[in-house]
């Protein structure tokens, strides 16, 4: 199923040079864009609304270490113990895209923007829906250029949003250890405006 769902998208690539332009467009540079739209929002409001800047700081901060904790230790430990090669190592396929002929399985670029797109979700779920749409469309645009399985990216988007869940959940038990030490030493409310808002 995994290999015919594989064909079934890639057999569309080379036909028309529109889309295939959108696809290399969605597959290669649009994660440039969502990681570019995060550091000017933080440079924004560094620069313009003082107020929020701390706040920024740390969903930006969860987010990229989240995207990055997946993508270079989840997804690298997955590799090490499991290879599985890329679809134009082991298929005839349309390709769009060069690539390395490392492991396939499961997918960094899925991993890392889910992850991302996760924590931000799970900070501002209407930011964090457009995330995942773009995020869709990422991982979606990799299998149709021909570097990557259906499954591949099912995997490393599973990977992406447990894990971003699980450092965003980890940091708000640290966020509330911190506060009732704080109150219980006569120290008021930690930050009163620092909980994230859904």
């Amino acid at each position: 199923m995994d290999v015919y769902l594989f064909h079934f998208l890639n057999q569309w690539a080379g036909q028309w040079i529109c889309l295939d332009a959108l696809a290399v467009f969605l597959a290669k540079y649009l994660g440039y864009i969502l990681v570019y739209f995060l550091l000017v929002r933080l440079a924004w409001d560094f620069l313009f609304k003082k107020e929020k800047y701390l706040k920024t700081i740390k969903i930006v901060g969860l987010s990229l270490g989240a995207a990055l904790f997946s993508r270079l230790i989840i997804i690298e430990i997955i590799r090490w113990l499991y290879f599985r090669p890329r679809p134009f190592m082991a298929e005839q396929v349309n390709q769009l895209l060069e690539h390395s002929a490392n492991p396939s399985f499961p997918s960094g670029h899925a991993a890392f923007f889910f992850a991302l797109s996760a924590v931000i979700f799970l900070h501002n779920k209407k930011a964090g829906l457009w995330f995942l749409i773009a995020s869709f469309f990422i991982i979606l645009a990799r299998v149709f250029v021909g570097i990557h399985y259906p499954l591949d990216i099912l995997a490393g988007a599973l990977i992406g949003i447990f894990f971003g869940w699980l450092i965003y959940l980890f940091w708000c038990s640290i966020l509330k250890i911190v506060r009732m030490h704080f109150a219980a030493c006569g120290g008021g409310d930690l930050t009163k405006n620092s909980e994230p808002k859904s």
